[in-house]
C-alpha cells in the first residue's frame, strides 16, 4: 500500500489527511498550474455527463475545496453533500460557497468515504474527482458508494490514469515523476506530497482493471471514458 509519508506508522487515512490539511492552502493553485487548467476542463466534461440526468441529491466525496461541488450547483439540483477527510480543505471550501451564497444548495461534512454516514439508497448521483486512489480500501470505498446510491443511480469517477503511447507516454512520465514533485516540495513545503501523487497513480488499478472492480461490487453498464492521450479518465457505473 502506498502512502505518503514513508517513516510514519500512522495509517494511509490518517497521512492522507494530513497531507491534505498540509498543503490545503497551495492545493487549488498548484492543481491548476500542475495541469495547465486541463483539470477545470476534465471537470466540466464530469458535468456534462452529469447533466444528461435528472440527479436531485448529490454525494460529492472527497470534495477537497469544493470546486466539483460548485459546478454541480450550476445544474438543477436540490441538494449536494460534500464529504472529505480533511478539515483544511473543507475550511476552504466552506469560504467558496459563503462567497457565492451556496450554502442552501452546498453543504460540507467531515467525513470518511469508506464509512459514509447516510443510509441505503439516499442519492441520486455519486462524484469524486481524484479521490478514489486516496481510499485506503478501494473495495470497501466501492461498496459504500454503491450501497447509498439509489437504484437507477450513476457514480461518476474522474481519476489520474496512465499514457500509453509515444511519445506522450514517456513526456508524460518525466514531468510526473520528476517536474511536479520538485515544483510541489518548493511551492506546498511538503517534502512527500508530490511524491505521493505520482506514485498513487503509478499503483493505481486503472482502466479495466478499475472497470472489473466497480462490476465486482454491483454496478452495471460499467465503462471508462479517455481524456488527454488517456493522462486521466472518467468512469461511468449504474447501480441497477
Amino acid at each position: 500500500m502506498i502512502k505518503p509519508y514513508k517513516n510514519s506508522y500512522k495509517s494511509k487515512k490518517e497521512q492522507v489527511a494530513f497531507m491534505f490539511d498540509n498543503i490545503s492552502s497551495k492545493y487549488d493553485f498548484l492543481n491548476h498550474l500542475f495541469s495547465f487548467g486541463i483539470d477545470k476542463i476534465w471537470r466540466n466534461k464530469l458535468i456534462n455527463l452529469l447533466r444528461k440526468n435528472n440527479h436531485k441529491i448529490v454525494l460529492d466525496l472527497a470534495t477537497g475545496t469544493g470546486d466539483l461541488a460548485i459546478k454541480i450547483s450550476k445544474l438543477k439540483v436540490k441538494k449536494i453533500i460534500g464529504i472529505d477527510i480533511s478539515k483544511g480543505m473543507l475550511n476552504f471550501a466552506e469560504k467558496k460557497i459563503k462567497n457565492k451564497n451556496l450554502e442552501n444548495i452546498i453543504s460540507f461534512e467531515l467525513g470518511d468515504a469508506e464509512k459514509i454516514k447516510f443510509e441505503n439508497n439516499y442519492f441520486d448521483a455519486i462524484t469524486i474527482a481524484f479521490g478514489v486512489r486516496n481510499f485506503e480500501n478501494l473495495e470497501i470505498g466501492l461498496q459504500e458508494m454503491f450501497r447509498v446510491l439509489k437504484k437507477n443511480g450513476k457514480v461518476f469517477i474522474l481519476e489520474f490514469s496512465k499514457a500509453k503511447k509515444f511519445p506522450v507516454k514517456q513526456i508524460y512520465n518525466f514531468y510526473f515523476s520528476k517536474i511536479i514533485p520538485f515544483l510541489g516540495k518548493k511551492i506546498s513545503k511538503d517534502n512527500s506530497a508530490y511524491d505521493y501523487l505520482y506514485s498513487s497513480v503509478e499503483v493505481f488499478p486503472e482502466g479495466n482493471k478499475f472497470l472489473e472492480k466497480l462490476n465486482d461490487v454491483g454496478f452495471k453498464n460499467c465503462k471508462q471514458i479517455s481524456l488527454n492521450f488517456g493522462i486521466a479518465s472518467i468512469y461511468v457505473a449504474e447501480k441497477f
